[in-house]
């Protein structure tokens, strides 16, 4: 978990500073707007519903692909959809991967199916 989330709370202290800033002026660059579209997307995913924690290796795929910026092409509204499509893809089909998040193995080849995963099913929740 601290491997993936590293960067997330500087990212979230930025999208916050940068949010409260945005709320004065309405001409932001690029550059800008991707750090706050970053933090809605990172912040939706953070939430979880009352009574149903998410185990630590479902936090542990979903929040690396929010750091990564891999949801940016989802709009907010879609990402607890996006969510579920996601961790339920990954129960059922690559369980192994999950598993081996669970036991602290946390290489390339874990990667690469959570983002190949992530590839697939991102079109279908694109805005």
């Amino acid at each position: 978990m601290k491997k993936v989330a590293g960067t997330l709370k500087l990212d979230q202290a930025q999208y916050r500073e940068l949010e409260a800033f945005a709320k004065f002026g309405s001409d932001l660059d690029a550059a800008t707007m991707n750090v706050i579209n970053k933090g809605r997307r990172n912040v939706e995913i953070l939430k979880q519903h009352v009574n149903s924690p998410m185990s630590v290796e479902k936090q542990v795929s979903i929040i690396y692909l929010g750091t990564k910026g891999m949801l940016n092409v989802i709009p907010v509204t879609k990402i607890k959809a996006f969510e579920r499509a996601f961790i339920e893809f990954m129960e059922a089909k690559h369980r192994n991967v999950l598993d081996a998040i669970r036991g602290g193995a946390w290489s390339d080849a874990e990667i690469g199916t959570i983002e190949a995963v992530a590839k697939e099913i991102i079109p279908a929740y694109a805005g």
